[in-house]
């Protein structure tokens, strides 16, 4: 066990806060270990006294009062009293006056920790009750995928989730913490694309009151509201340097400490990471740790594109469907044959998430209980049709404008996309669409 200083006063003192020793060491552990209080009149006469605590605080020592912090036979620390201001040494009123208010302490402590784990508790399940999860599909990959996701699901391997942007990787990360001993637990999604550097560690870490402009309270980071269940960090390929170190350390230690703290802070969470990127290119690019790689690559599971597995579109379009008509208070609608064969045909470069949305908008289109070929977007209309002139003219010119985009970067895909305004699946997608290689841009 350890003791750490959670509060000392005094200038020396604000030296300490954070600072952590060994329980078997100096005075105090001497008091917490036997749960009696103690009065010491002269500290370097005492064989208990720990010098280290001086030295750091670059304070003398000369005499203390020490009693523990008992709360229903649970020692939860010890609360000091140095130097009297008056006297050569403290008496035995002190010590009784100390007792009473180390025994106050000890109580409030219990019921703020308490009162903090409800807190936490609270927060990690505002977003993140989960209902039954539904996965959708009887096609080989899908089979795979839940093959691999039951035999993980009941351990606590770190899962590495790899797929296209909407292939479902938050619903089959919710579907491995609903099989796990954690399923009780929080399951926490954070999309590490979604917020800069300073704000992600932030959210990830934590931070104290005043560790930087604009931190006007505590805040709890999402690793310690996952403590015990299910932390999912989504578009994992995307981490800066400085927060994958210390994500690496935290897979390694299980500690962290939030940002402008000192103290260690424990956390036993199952990380599920998912990624869109391929992240051995991005290791040979230097963007992404290797180190880091192989511990998040632990069970890997790929899910494939939806345009992989035709034969689950008229089971989700039924599913999509029916959700849709349900959530916006709608009579059930029915997709035509007609709208079922161009859904099936389309690429869908957006995955399901594509096809839901599709769908859902297709809904609110109709005005009878069919679903019309009218009522989809153009691109899935035109279905395998030969182009026309001025349409070809078109995906030319977006050919030619990947390909510079490309030489521009080096054949850096994260950075073509992001000049060219889309995302990296979308433009692996359309690599493949114009059959573009790395030989197109020399």
């Amino acid at each position: 066990r350890r003791l750490v200083f959670a509060a000392a006063v005094g200038e020396q003192g604000k030296r300490l806060l954070g600072r952590e020793f060994d329980a078997s060491l100096g005075i105090a552990g001497h008091v917490l270990r036997t749960g009696r209080p103690d009065n010491v009149a002269d500290v370097r006469q005492n064989p208990d006294f720990f010098e280290g605590i001086d030295e750091q605080s670059d304070f003398t020592t000369r005499g203390l009062i020490a009693a523990p912090m008992i709360f229903q036979e649970e020692k939860l620390g010890v609360v000091e009293v140095l130097n009297p201001l008056d006297r050569e040494q403290f008496d035995e009123n002190d010590l009784k006056l100390l007792g009473i208010f180390a025994n106050l302490a000890a109580s409030a402590a219990r019921n703020a920790k308490a009162h903090d784990i409800l807190r936490k508790e609270n927060l990690a399940l505002r977003g993140t009750v989960l209902g039954g999860v539904e996965v959708v599909g009887r096609s080989r990959a899908v089979q795979e995928m839940l093959r691999l996701a039951d035999r993980v699901a009941p351990t606590h391997s770190t899962v590495l989730l790899l797929g296209e942007t909407g292939t479902g990787k938050e619903v089959l990360a919710k579907y491995i913490h609903r099989q796990s001993p954690r399923r009780d637990k929080p399951f926490i999604a954070v999309n590490c694309a979604a917020l800069p550097e300073t704000l992600l560690e932030s959210e990830l870490f934590g931070h104290e009151k005043g560790a930087f402009t604009g931190a006007v309270s505590q805040h709890i980071g999402r690793f310690e509201l996952a403590d015990q269940g299910t932390l999912l960090l989504d578009e994992i390929g995307d981490l800066s340097a400085s927060i994958q170190v210390k994500l690496l350390r935290l897979i390694q230690e299980k500690t962290f400490n939030r940002i402008g703290g000192t103290r260690t802070i424990t956390s036993n969470v199952r990380i599920i990471a998912a990624t869109n990127r391929d992240l051995q290119e991005a290791i040979t690019e230097g963007t992404f740790r290797e180190d880091l790689y192989y511990r998040l690559n632990v069970f890997p599971i790929r899910l494939a594109p939806l345009r992989e597995r035709r034969e689950d579109i008229p089971l989700l379009i039924d599913h999509f469907v029916r959700q849709a008509s349900a959530e916006l208070g709608l009579p059930l609608r029915k997709p035509s044959p007609e709208v079922v064969q161009l859904l099936t045909a389309y690429d869908w470069p957006g995955n399901i998430r594509e096809l839901a949305n599709v769908l859902e908008r297709a809904v609110l289109l109709t005005e009878s209980e069919i679903i019309l070929p009218q009522h989809l977007p153009p691109e899935i209309k035109q279905g395998g049709r030969e182009p026309r002139k001025g349409v070809r003219g078109l995906r030319e010119s977006e050919r030619a404008m990947i390909v510079q985009a490309l030489k521009d970067t080096g054949w850096n895909q994260t950075q073509a996309a992001r000049l060219l305004g889309i995302s990296r699946d979308n433009l692996r997608y359309r690599l493949k669409k114009y059959n573009i290689t790395r030989k197109d841009t020399e």
